[in-house]
């Protein structure tokens, strides 16, 4: 085979950028979960999270020489941080001004649709008038060099860097669903709507927190994604449907479905780029999608989101 001679290092990189699929494609699968709808905005949340985690570690970093040690954990957590709050607050702004309002109308599902392409637009128009339009790099945080290797493929900090932070926010993502009253009230109207209304869940405020929850974790990964590939005003929109393939690669609707599609979306892609030229490998990821949805449209874990947790 084409990648026998480099398969544990192309497993690795894929790795690193399924976990940036994964925390993505948990944004898609949560709203679809409560709504029955794809938010085709969350790409350009998963966007603002990276310019808000770039602005602040640009404000407390010195450009002219690179952190270690304990400074590079702090300034990468607050990047994370900011990034996600950036996020989950565009989320939640979506959400109040593009869908809530036809919600109420009871308005067909193409309107959200329309409305979700034209908050992305607005969205995307907005940062490259406001940041410019070329890539913006991420001050160096910490020194990326190969920490240990795995079957002799070398892992470089950037890979440890993104696997824990994204291990966490997954694993935190699924006990709150699990476990939480809010993950309850998620699990409640993601499975009837209607009886849970019935049954004094607050419909409009489980809907406004789910958009928050995918922003946050839409917005860490922007801010994760930014540290490798530079943060620009329209990077969002392969990554989102990438992400969007690995929602339904996985099963739409399902948390842990969704991870393990971004996880192998992001190997198969890299595997595959060491077959043909780099320039495929968007196609190998929308030639994926494709099949997917001819096959086994309901994906690997074709669950509801209200049985899958």
């Amino acid at each position: 085979m084409c990648f026998t001679h480099s398969f544990w290092q192309l497993t690795i990189s894929g790795l690193s950028d399924g976990f940036l699929y994964a925390l993505i494609a948990l944004g898609y699968t949560l709203v679809y979960g409560v709504l029955q709808l794809i938010n085709f905005a969350h790409s350009e949340v998963f966007m603002s999270g990276g310019f808000g985690g770039l602005f602040a570690v640009q404000a407390v970093v010195d450009s002219n020489k690179t952190p270690h040690g304990v400074a590079s954990v702090m300034y990468v957590l607050l990047g994370v941080l900011v990034g996600a709050l950036v996020g989950g607050a565009v989320a939640f702004v979506l959400e109040r001004v593009a869908y809530r309002p036809l919600r109420r109308r009871n308005a067909p599902k193409l309107a959200f649709l329309i409305s979700a392409i034209g908050a992305s637009l607005f969205l995307v128009n907005i940062a490259g008038k406001e940041f410019g339009r070329l890539a913006i790099p991420m001050p160096n945080l910490y020194t990326n060099g190969n920490v240990f290797s795995v079957f002799g493929a070398q892992v470089q900090t950037n890979f440890v860097v993104i696997a824990i932070a994204a291990a966490l926010m997954l694993i935190f993502l699924d006990r709150l669903v699990a476990k939480t009253r809010l993950g309850q009230g998620i699990r409640a109207v993601a499975q009837d709507a209607d009886t849970a209304s019935l049954m004094g869940v607050n419909i409009d405020r489980v809907i406004s927190q789910t958009f928050v929850i995918g922003g946050l974790l839409g917005g860490a990964a922007g801010f994760l994604f930014g540290m490798v590939f530079n943060v620009q005003y329209n990077m969002g929109f392969t990554p989102g449907v990438k992400a969007f393939t690995a929602a339904v690669l996985g099963g739409i609707g399902n948390i842990r479905g969704a991870v393990l599609g971004g996880l192998l979306l992001g190997v198969v892609e890299n595997l595959g780029v060491s077959c043909v030229q780099s320039a495929w490998r968007d196609v190998i990821a929308f030639g994926i999608l494709v099949l997917v949805l001819l096959f086994r449209p309901t994906g690997l874990l074709g669950e509801r989101l209200g049985r899958s947790a």
